[in-house]
């Protein structure tokens, strides 16, 4: 992966596995994809926190790894997942991130 392009990290679209629906999106450094790799559950790198977090470890929401895919650029992940818990995906408490429809 070339994470040059943003100081360290890679974008990693989240979808699920059995509907497509694009659930979030997230950041990645090389240690977040060696842990996603190792345990087979997402796990992010936080810019705020700067440390690694694996979704749903608190609200019990995880994402079970399908599949990982990178782009041509090797700058984005795409990562097909399962939902675990149940299923939401947002901070918000709903599914997906992606709820707001602006056009």
């Amino acid at each position: 992966m070339d994470y040059a392009k943003l100081a360290g990290l890679v974008p990693a679209v989240i979808q699920d596995a059995a509907t497509r629906d694009v659930l979030m999106v997230g950041f990645m450094n090389a240690d977040a994809l060696d842990l996603t790799q190792r345990t087979g559950y997402v796990t992010f790198f936080s810019r705020t926190r700067q440390a690694l977090w694996t979704k749903g470890e608190t609200s019990g929401n995880k994402l079970a790894v399908i599949s990982v895919r990178a782009d041509c650029d090797e700058d984005t992940l795409l990562i097909l997942a399962r939902c675990e818990g149940e299923g939401r995906v947002c901070h918000t408490g709903a599914r997906t991130c992606f709820t707001r429809e602006i056009v």
